[in-house]
């Protein structure tokens, strides 16, 4: 790893190159982007500042040169997505829209309720990490307010439920002052809606409907079709069009049918699918051997997975500006999205291994496992979601003088829930089908292909026919939510003919509120019926699991009628709950946690202007109570009590200091540099999740949560430089430093770190606790250009390049105590985006190439201790195409197709260079055509 010298003198390197070699071409290139045809106004004051001589306005922008303009003109470094950059995509979500921008790779799954192969099945972006920072890490708003988040077992937001169309700009910051909430280490992302003044039209809309088609679900013989359906309207009135209105609304709908293998899902409880191909009589790996390298795959899933998923919201803002100097508004913003996901998985599954020295002496003290019987089995599971995200605001703006003062309420409220999983299976009798080899697998180009023997391949192809004992019908409902709301003051006064340019201070109180629950009902048998077919759940029968690579059938499972089955068989009742053990109380309320956080804070700053230089200090102060109530189960020499609910409290405190500096020569040339300091409080299941208590032969056993966690904590750095060469040229080059103190990882419903006090006592009490992991280092550079080739002769003049590239290094102590350093989680070190496109009168063309290079997602997955176990997700390679057609100026169509190649959208694999057990989904391309009226 690079020491800190060695970093520095990257930034300072990097911004030095690019002063040398761009700023004598800047001096000479035109001032002015092309024009461009945009029904977005220009609504903020060219200044440095993003949001000009005001404090809350929300600036949104209608194109690539208009995002640019505001790119430059920011005092803290950003990346910005305009409403064009949203529509020339097919992106399923504005998660995967972010990919488009320097610094951000897009998640296809995440930990909590769609985790893994399960939720990266979808065939959709769901979170993402900025600059080496997973998702917790980063701070979303919409129009300026921190959204609640409504993820159970994290403080990430899922993306996936916003759709582009939706919204009208976003903006990354990638550095935060002292005005910035401070809780965003990685960025801070505002998705903005806009308001009835951001158009020059007194009245205007516009209407948009779509169709989309997913090739995968073609492949099944499924339509594979959606829609949408989003229109705006807005308008001003009043005597002096002093009164503003915006609202807009959308619809859509995705159907899917993706392909997957799940060799990591297979790998866990209870199946554990994997083992070592050469062994110590023990069973364990041998010393001298490569333990990834040795990993063979014994079980795995071969399956299904598909179903829907419909969104719908809305946007609204009302403005009125009596005067110059008074302004209010109130903005709401909603929306919902309701997917339900079916995964029909077969299941090739080695049974009664013999490991070490009960399997085939290889000499030399070794032995390799014999798989003696072979389960073929059937499994499905339902991975369903309802998620919302809302948020409300007023707020206004008043100046008397040089005095802005500007108030502002706010709320938020959103959900995670898994309201329908169930579950069933059908499974081979006994031990399944003698089989006796040492391998159950061969790989084609990566992919594993089971070595079935005929009657293994008939047991596959009638599912049907299995009798039905595999695992009965089992119900497990799960929700999570949270409401957020408060209230801030910002004042912020300017001062005439002055290196003191303005001072800027303000208060801001937050109190949110979450509930999660998580509970599990499983009825015994099968009501009778002794095969699988019989039970009535069958509603149809693919022949191929995944077409064109596996070719045994897969059932298709009516949920309907399964949860009737269900009902039938018990429902969810007191006698069925089992979430916890046997007791109706406890399972009820065990995996139930409650949390009530309030967050104070007040900040200072200010901006001196000398010359062409601006300094903008200032320092930021939160605090932070936290009341946890969750519940505690008694066990008492093995027997278990009746738990009850019990609380505790965590208090956070934090002060950040941060400057900034940037230079400013010309108009068309920005450096910055600046230091800053931001926090991530620990996720509310690691402070105060469920808790137990165990009394045996004197010794009491405690496992409960931590309040005592440490905030994670950073140092920060940037140095950059932008410059706009006008004719719709500009770039941007950048270096940054992150230090982390008390890191925390995502391990979803797990409490990651875990460690014991008193251990070893034989009276008294030995007490389990999640802990913080040690320092960790994050830098990198980041470039981003674009240019358009407006010199080249005739139609060509149209044509143009763009390019982004992030390289990133990460390392950090994952356990705190220096014997482990791995990757940051989520973060590759190679992102990189390239278009070409054309743009000339009324025929737009773009061809998007995005590369997101490897990355540890998972830590220790086998449960080894240690690093060669990680899950590593594998570099993914996307070509999407765009053309756009404006018929009229006042009708536009454009059709989009993403995942050109159909390369896998998913792969995750245990050891960074081995693919012996991976997790694979294919989720096809994506085309869609949509046509956009404006009047």
């Amino acid at each position: 790893m690079y020491g800190f010298e060695t970093r520095v003198r990257l930034l300072c390197g990097t911004m030095l190159m690019a002063g040398m070699v761009f700023a004598p071409g800047i001096a000479a290139a035109q001032d002015t982007a092309p024009a461009q045809d945009s029904t977005v106004a220009q609504s903020a004051p060219a200044q440095a500042d993003d949001a000009g001589s005001t404090i809350g306005e929300i600036v949104v922008v209608g194109n690539r040169y208009e995002a640019t303009d505001l790119q430059m003109r920011s005092s803290n470094t950003t990346s910005v997505l305009s409403a064009d950059d949203l529509s020339h995509t097919a992106v399923h979500n504005v998660a995967e829209a972010l990919g488009l921008l320097p610094g951000i790779n897009v998640m296809n799954t995440g930990s909590a309720f769609a985790g893994g192969v399960d939720g990266a099945s979808r065939g959709e972006g769901m979170f993402v990490s900025v600059r080496g920072l997973n998702a917790e890490y980063n701070l979303n708003l919409i129009n300026g307010v921190s959204v609640a988040q409504g993820n159970p077992y994290s403080r990430g937001v899922q993306l996936s439920l916003l759709p582009p169309s939706g919204l009208q700009t976003i903006v990354l910051n990638k550095t935060s002052q002292a005005d910035m909430l401070g809780d965003a280490i990685g960025g801070t992302i505002d998705f903005r809606t806009p308001s009835a003044f951001d158009y020059s039209d007194d009245l205007r809309g516009s209407v948009t409907v779509g169709g989309r088609m997913e090739s995968r679900a073609r492949a099944y013989g499924k339509n594979g079709l959606g829609y949408n359906v989003a229109g705006d309207l807005s308008g001003k009135f009043g005597a002096d069009q002093q009164f503003g209105l915006y609202v807009s609304g959308f619809y859509d709908i995705r159907h899917y049918a993706n392909s997957l293998v799940g060799g990591i899902q297979a790998s866990g409880c209870c199946d554990f699918g994997y083992d070592f191909a050469v062994q110590n009589a023990d069973g364990s790996n041998p010393s001298n051997i490569d333990p990834a390298s040795n990993l063979i795959m014994t079980g795995a899933n071969f399956g299904m997975s598909s179903g829907y998923t419909e969104r719908y919201g809305g946007n609204a803002a009302f403005d009125w500006r009596p005067t110059d100097t008074t302004s209010l508004y109130a903005r709401v913003t909603y929306a919902k999205a309701n997917t339900e996901q079916n995964s029909a998985l077969t299941q090739v599954i080695a049974m009664d291994k013999k490991t070490g020295s009960n399997g085939t002496p290889l000499g030399n003290g070794l032995y390799a496992p014999i798989l003696s019987n072979v389960s073929t089995r059937f499994w499905y599971e339902t991975n369903p979601a309802l998620a919302t995200l809302g948020t409300a605001q007023l707020g206004g703006e008043f100046r008397s003088g040089n005095l802005t003062v500007a108030p502002n309420v706010f709320y938020s409220w959103g959900s995670n829930e898994r309201p329908n999983h169930i579950e069933v299976a059908a499974r081979t009798a006994g031990n399944g089908i003698a089989y006796g080899g040492s391998t159950l697998f061969g790989y084609q180009n990566g992919y594993p292909t089971p070595l079935l023997s005929s009657e293994m391949y008939a047991a596959l192809n009638n599912i049907a026919g299995m009798p039905a004992n595999g695992g009965a019908p089992e119900y497990t409902p799960q929700t999570s939510e949270q409401k957020k709301g408060g209230a801030k003051l910002d004042l912020r006064y300017d001062f005439d003919d002055s290196a003191l340019q303005f001072v800027k201070g303000g208060v801001r109180y937050e109190k949110s509120k979450r509930e999660i629950t998580n509970r599990d009902y499983t009825v015994s048998g099968y009501g009778g019926a002794s095969t699988f077919g019989q039970l009535g759940i069958i509603s149809d029968t693919y022949s191929s699991v995944w077409p064109g690579r596996y070719g045994w059938d897969v059932p298709e499972i009516d949920q309907s009628k399964l949860f009737d089955l269900f009902n039938r068989l018990g429902g969810a009742t007191d006698a069925t709950i089992d979430t916890c053990g046997s007791n109706p109380i406890n399972s009820y309320n065990c995996n139930t946690q409650k949390a009530t956080e309030q967050v104070y804070a007040t900040y200072a700053m200010a901006q001196f202007k000398f010359g062409d230089v601006e300094v903008i200090p200032g320092v930021r102060y939160e605090h932070t109570d936290i009341d946890n109530t969750f519940w505690v189960t008694p066990t008492v020499n093995g027997v278990t009590g009746t738990g009850a609910f019990a609380s505790n409290t965590a208090k956070f405190d934090a002060l950040l200091p941060s400057v900034a500096v940037n230079y400013r020569p010309s108009g068309n040339a920005v450096y910055r540099a600046s230091v800053w300091t931001s926090y991530v409080r620990p996720p509310f299941l690691q402070l105060g999740g469920g808790s137990s208590t165990n009394v045996s032969g004197g010794v009491t056993t405690v496992t409960q949560g931590n309040p005592d966690l440490k905030a994670i904590r950073a140092l920060n750095v940037d140095a950059s430089g932008e410059w706009d060469f006008g004719q719709g040229g500009h770039l941007m080059l950048a270096g940054f430093y992150k230090r982390l103190r008390n890191y925390i990882y995502d391990n979803g419903s797990s409490a990651g770190i875990v460690t014991g006090s008193n251990l070893g006592v034989t009276t008294g009490t030995i007490t389990y606790k999640p802990q913080n992991g040690g320092s960790g280092d994050v830098y990198g550079i980041e470039a981003s250009a674009r240019q358009k080739l407006s010199a080249l002769p005739g139609l060509l003049s149209g044509l143009g390049i763009g390019a982004n590239v992030t390289r990133q290094w990460t390392k950090v102590d994952v356990l705190g105590d220096s014997t482990r350093m791995d990757r940051i989680q989520n973060a590759p070190d190679l992102m990189a985006n390239v278009q070409l496109f054309y743009e000339a009168g009324p025929v737009s063309f773009d061809v998007n190439y995005t590369h997101s290079g490897a990355y540890v997602s998972v830590y220790d997955t086998l449960g080894k201790g240690s690093t060669w176990d990680d899950t590593w997700v594998r570099p993914t390679n996307r070509v999407d195409l765009h053309a756009g057609l404006e018929v009229t100026r006042a009708f536009k169509l454009d059709l989009s197709v993403a995942n050109v190649f159909n390369n896998y959208s998913y792969w995750a694999h245990i050891g960074k260079d081995s693919l012996a057990v991976s997790d694979i989904v294919n989720s096809g391309t994506t085309t869609l055509l949509t046509g956009t009226y404006k009047f």
